[in-house]
């Protein structure tokens, strides 16, 4: 009989022992696949998954529905320089925002004729919209320009509506912001160096824009003339340009800054969340701070649209004036 029991526990304590080291196989197989799902959702929404989110591209992606394809065209030379004409992501949302533009130019010179004819004036929207024409027209342009500067308000006052619709564009679903592309903000920036240079060609003459370049303080003798110009005009170049190349990088790295600061608290949510405390948290948190960012990046929209109209004003206003 003692022998009988002897042999009972002995075998359940073998199948206990077989149970244990199943249930320990079974958890570290869990571990591991746990730990491969993280590491497959790090490789997922690595630097390479955000960039494909920004960067230019020939498909407009309506995830998880799919994407249409941008019209491509063949390219074509002119001398040694292809030109492609090639409708892309960003050049769809450019038009977007060339025709927001557009309408907004368009109602507020409607509502301004109304105002004129002695008719109501603005209300709502469009109240709005009379109320950033007048302070940009004020307290920026004419602020900045002074006399004749009423002949940039048009430009100006667009340029401000149009890199605000294209950096607001970006934020909206499915959306894409053309200003975080260098190309883009470049362009602009060229427009702006070639107003300001022609601006104070036609203030100051064919000899007052080359003192610009050329610059000679009054009452130098005549021998420290040649020292100063070959110290002063590399200076007075430089000068030109890093005007400009700082309003095209200015307005690029700040909307791509924001834009990779979301895609980064997203991709947390991949990375650590789950059904455990810190995968909730992680869940939440990410939501939160995305969501906090998401307001910040509306501030920055109108804030870099603002600058860059405030700068464009005040180079003409420097140039006009110059020395």
């Amino acid at each position: 009989m003692i022998s009988a029991v002897y042999r009972s526990v002995t075998a359940l304590s073998s199948a206990l022992g077989v149970v244990q080291e199943t249930v320990e196989a079974a958890t570290q197989q869990a571990g591991e696949a746990a730990h491969a799902v993280e590491e497959t959702h790090a490789e997922e929404w690595g630097t390479d998954t955000m960039i494909h989110h920004i960067v230019d591209s020939n498909e407009w992606e309506f995830a998880p529905f799919g994407a249409i394809h941008l019209p491509e065209f063949p390219p074509f030379h002119i001398g040694g320089l292809e030109v492609d004409l090639s409708i892309t992501k960003h050049v769809l949302f450019l038009m977007f925002a060339t025709s927001l533009t557009i309408f907004t130019m368009f109602m507020a010179a409607r509502a301004s004729r109304r105002l004129d004819a002695g008719e109501k004036g603005p209300r709502g929207i469009l109240n709005v919209m009379e109320g950033f024409y007048l302070y940009l027209r004020d307290d920026v342009v004419m602020a900045n320009i002074g006399h004749g500067g009423e002949r940039f308000v048009p430009l100006i006052i667009t340029l401000f509506f149009f890199i605000l619709y294209s950096n607001l564009l970006g934020l909206v679903p499915w959306g894409s912001t053309a200003t975080s592309n260098i190309m883009v903000t470049g362009a602009l920036a060229v427009v702006a160096f070639f107003v300001v240079e022609t601006a104070g060609f036609v203030a100051l003459g064919p000899a007052g824009y080359m003192k610009t370049i050329f610059f000679l303080p009054p009452g130098l003798p005549g021998w420290l003339k040649p020292f100063v110009l070959l110290i002063m005009t590399p200076v007075e170049l430089v000068g030109k340009f890093s005007k400009i190349v700082a309003l095209a990088i200015r307005l690029f790295a700040n909307m791509l800054a924001g834009h990779f600061v979301i895609l980064a608290l997203l991709g947390l949510i991949l990375t650590y969340g789950g059904l455990n405390p810190v995968g909730v948290f992680a869940i939440f948190g990410a939501l939160a701070l995305g969501l906090l960012v998401m307001l910040l990046e509306i501030f920055v929209a109108f804030v870099q649209a603002f600058i860059f109209a405030m700068l464009v004003s005040v180079f003409v206003g420097l140039i006009r004036h110059a020395h």
